[in-house]
Order: structure tokens, then sequence, then C-alpha cells
């Protein structure tokens, strides 16, 4: 299967829960707190995709797309981190991602399974960054931080179609399709169960 065949399908699934506005309110209202939310995303991030690397040494187009999407996602965590210490913050601890934890209850057991869930669920995860970046980029009144978050949803959108892809060049169509309608629900389930809070997720 091709990426363009893939990148077709997903564009008819869409995130099934729209983030509220109270979301971007408590974001705004609490803006420190979730930029060290922020930079611990990223950071995770990039740790995760080398996670992949270190987990399929033998998908040689998986290896090169995680490692391109760690450099990626460690250079935005120095973006992050850049804001943090120009507002006269530091890292925090780091602390459960409620959100990433309950997604992770859902992959299935199995090599190839769990590697279809793996790709899928971090494409609904990159979905929602897409949303939420949006979001924020949209209330924000400074203009370069507007920018900013604009530039992260470009990039997490490109990030939730590579991910389908990479599932498209490694299973059947009809059976990526079929678990991708899972992951949208189940991803719509769990974000409308968690409180709002002044995190990513």
């Amino acid at each position: 299967m091709n990426s363009a065949d893939s990148t077709q399908a997903s564009s008819h699934h869409r995130l099934r829960y729209n983030t509220d506005r109270s979301w971007v309110t408590c974001v705004l209202e609490n803006f420190d707190l979730f930029l060290l939310d922020h930079a611990a995303n990223e950071r995770k991030a990039s740790a995760v995709a080398m996670s992949m690397v270190a987990h399929y040494p033998d998908r040689t187009m998986l290896v090169v797309k995680m490692t391109d999407l760690a450099l990626e996602e460690l250079s935005h965590f120095r973006s992050v981190v850049h804001l943090i210490q120009a507002r006269g913050l530091q890292l925090a601890d780091d602390s459960k991602d409620q959100y990433v934890a309950a997604l992770r209850e859902h992959h299935r057991r199995g090599k190839e399974d769990y590697f279809m869930d793996r790709l899928l669920s971090a494409a609904v995860i990159e979905a929602r960054g897409t949303e939420r970046f949006a979001c924020l980029a949209a209330a924000l009144q400074d203009p370069d931080l507007a920018r900013f978050y604009e530039t992260l949803a470009h990039s997490e959108a490109t990030h939730t179609e590579m991910f389908l892809n990479l599932a498209a060049q490694y299973f059947d169509l009809g059976d990526v399709s079929a678990r991708w309608l899972f992951w949208l629900d189940r991803e719509a389930e769990v974000l409308s169960q968690i409180p709002v809070l002044p995190r990513l997720h």
C-alpha cells in the first residue's frame, strides 16, 4: 500500500471529541504550568521514537522515520525549554500522563498486533496535539507564541500522517482502517473522562 492510499483513508476519519473552550481558558490562565507539561511531552516523544528504533531495528523505513522524529521532537523540547527559562522557571519533575497511560491499556498483545497499535495510538496522540496546539495558537495574544504553536500544530499533523503511512506500509489497509476507527473511538472516550487541566492532554 502506498502513502497516498493511507493518507486518503485517514482524511475521512477525524477526531471524535473536540476540545472544549474550558481547556484553552485553563491553559491561558496557567500558562507556566502548561509550558512545563509541554516540555515533558516533547522530551518523552523523542524518547518514545528512539524506543521504537530499539524495538524494531529490522524495520528499515521505521528506523529512518523515527530517528528523524526523535531529532525533531528534541528540537521542539529545546525551544520550549528556552521559553520556560525566559520566564524564570525551571523544568519540573516527571508526572504520570493519565491520557497516554489510559490509551496504552488498549494495546493488544502479540508482536504484530502490538506493533500496529503502537503506530496507531501514536497517530491519534499526534492528531490530538494538532488540534490542541491549533486551538492554543488561535487564542494566544502574543504573536510570537501564536506562530510557534501554529508551527507545532502543523508538525503534529505531519506526524499523524507519518504514523498512519507506516502502519499502511507494514499492514493491510483494511485492517489498519478498521483499527484506526477503534483508536479514534477509544481516544475520545479517554479524553472526555479526563479533568480539564493546564496540560497538553
